[in-house]
């Protein structure tokens, strides 16, 4: 088994700052006149340099998703979420062009059981020097049962999850079909954050470039299970079929009366 070790830099990350929880500290990214190493604006869009470079031998960058902190991907506009994927795709596609890094990840995190530290909506991109990208995933973990289909986009839900449990999918062949992947991600988020059959606070984005496709994994977050954390034993839930077809009826079976 090969394995994906990075450096993390503790002094720097002690000095982060944190509001997921504690509310009451101050967000920077509302504070736009004091961000540094700001590369575009767009909008109320901004890509720019991580302040707090804990990844050794990376590079770690931000995309701040817009103006309105307590805002989330469920509540934007259809055009906005568009305009987002648009403009974060872009400068993905950027630093992998680049060549300067093996391997270039761009996820989200949300909520206090994601991995993240500040409320504001964000996502990020960080390219790593000295790991593959063949380590980081399996395209066996995109394989699910297919939710919808337009044009060139695909919606499942996995029968092999990476984790466990419940992860939807969304697959873009090639890279002109942006439009239809951010309206599939967006429903998928909203589905996981307001219609789930449990409560759901938190979640995770992931985008993957495999074989010149986009895909992206949708993942609620909860307490990880045990058998995957020691034995890495992924649970596959047995109501999926129920699932997908609730996902149907809610987002595309109105759309086809």
């Amino acid at each position: 088994m090969e394995y994906n070790y990075l450096g993390f830099d503790i002094n720097i990350g002690k000095s982060k700052p944190e509001n997921i929880v504690h509310r009451e500290v101050a967000c920077p990214f509302c504070d736009v006149k004091s961000l540094k190493n700001i590369i575009e604006i767009k909008n109320d869009m901004i890509f720019l340099e991580n302040k707090y470079q804990v990844l050794q031998d990376a590079y770690q960058l931000l995309i701040i998703e817009g103006s309105e902190c307590n805002a989330d991907i469920p509540d934007y506009t259809l055009e906005h979420m568009q305009e987002l994927m648009h403009f974060s795709i872009n400068h993905w596609l950027n630093i992998i062009n680049s060549k300067k890094y093996k391997t270039v990840l761009f996820f989200k995190n949300h909520g206090p059981l994601s991995g993240g530290t500040m409320r504001h909506p964000h996502m990020q991109i960080v390219g790593i020097k000295n790991l593959e990208f063949k380590n980081m995933c399996d395209k066996r973990q995109f394989e699910g049962i297919k939710i919808a289909e337009k044009n060139n986009v695909v919606m499942n839900l996995s029968t092999k999850p990476r984790v466990g449990f419940t992860e939807v999918n969304v697959i873009m062949q090639g890279l002109n079909d942006i439009d239809t992947l951010a309206e599939f991600v967006q429903i998928g988020v909203d589905y996981i954050m307001n219609h789930f059959s449990v409560n759901c606070s938190s979640y995770n984005l992931f985008f993957y470039l495999i074989e010149g496709n986009i895909h992206v994994k949708i993942m609620p977050r909860f307490a990880t299970s045990p058998l995957f954390i020691g034995y890495n034993i992924e649970l596959v839930p047995n109501n999926l079929q129920e699932i997908a077809k609730h996902i149907k009826q809610l987002y595309f079976d109105k759309k086809n009366d």
